[in-house]
């Protein structure tokens, strides 16, 4: 009889269980995994693209973050790494895109290698496979973009050279001057050696992009932690920024170039992202 008990109280823990599981299932954000082709690269390019648990209802269309990985990462760096981010889109009912950048990329249309259109992909192709799709709001002020490290320097070199698309953008961590790094991260596989193609890299680093800005014509979003090796750089863009009067938000805070800051500093940039989605 004690025996019968038992194996009927195990049978129950083990519906309830499944039924929990399938209940937090039907209400969680949604990954895909599709691989969109590229015609300036010849090539299919895989993306992430994160759907709300709300995406269920038909009747709705959502803004999108565009979330760019690092170097040496790919498209589905962020939700191996920080799976919390299907909270947030759920969260703020918005749609998350995670492009591949490739190895080291760094999101540019390389004026030296013409198999590395990697800004037209990111910033063209692939949002326009996504509009076309998925249900999201086709407008610059329901689209953001941010990124980590080599993403940050392309999420703000994107969204400034396509200001017309991105109504918001970010950085964590970012390498938003390169110059300083001439060696490292196969940014010279892009862009020629620094000594040899001195212009290519002014004309293609962020901070100089900055003098395409225009005040309040995009929401900015700046951090970096305080150990990080990026910090200089991202100080010298918040005064760059400061000197032209350029409203943006610049916060430092304990931390280095690992994914302990970035699984924390993703949530302050998709509560601003979504401030700036609501407010518009």
């Amino acid at each position: 009889m004690l025996s019968s008990i038992k194996n009927t109280n195990k049978q129950l823990l083990l519906t309830f269980a499944l039924l929990f599981s399938l209940s937090l299932n039907a209400f969680a954000a949604k990954v895909d995994t599709v691989a969109i082709y590229s015609a300036s690269m010849k090539k299919n390019v895989k993306a992430v693209v994160i759907t709300p648990a709300s995406y269920k209802d038909k009747s709705k269309h959502f803004p999108v973050v565009y979330l760019l990985h690092g170097y040496s990462d790919s498209y589905s760096g962020w939700v191996k790494r920080v799976p919390g981010i299907l909270n947030e889109a759920d969260q703020y009912n918005m749609i998350i895109v995670c492009p591949d950048g490739a190895y080291g990329s760094w999101y540019f249309d390389s004026p030296i290698d013409s198999t590395k259109r990697y800004e037209t992909n990111v910033a063209v192709e692939i949002p326009d496979y996504i509009d076309k799709h998925y249900r999201t709001i086709a407008d610059r002020k329901a689209r953001a973009i941010t990124g980590l490290s080599m993403g940050g320097h392309g999420a703000f070199y994107l969204g400034i050279r396509h200001k017309d698309f991105f109504g918001a953008i970010g950085s964590m961590s970012g390498g938003v001057d390169i110059r300083p790094f001439p060696n490292n991260w196969d940014i010279k596989k892009s862009l020629g050696d620094y000594a040899s193609n001195t212009d290519n890299w002014n004309k293609n680093t962020v901070i100089n992009l900055v003098d395409q800005l225009k005040n309040d014509e995009q929401r900015i979003v700046i951090e970096c932690g305080i150990d990080d090796f990026f910090l200089k750089v991202n100080r010298n863009l918040h005064e760059k920024l400061l000197a032209q009067k350029i409203n943006h938000d610049y916060t430092e805070r304990p931390g280095a170039h690992n994914w302990m800051y970035w699984s924390n500093a993703i949530k302050y940039q998709l509560l601003y992202f979504n401030n700036f989605f609501k407010a518009n």
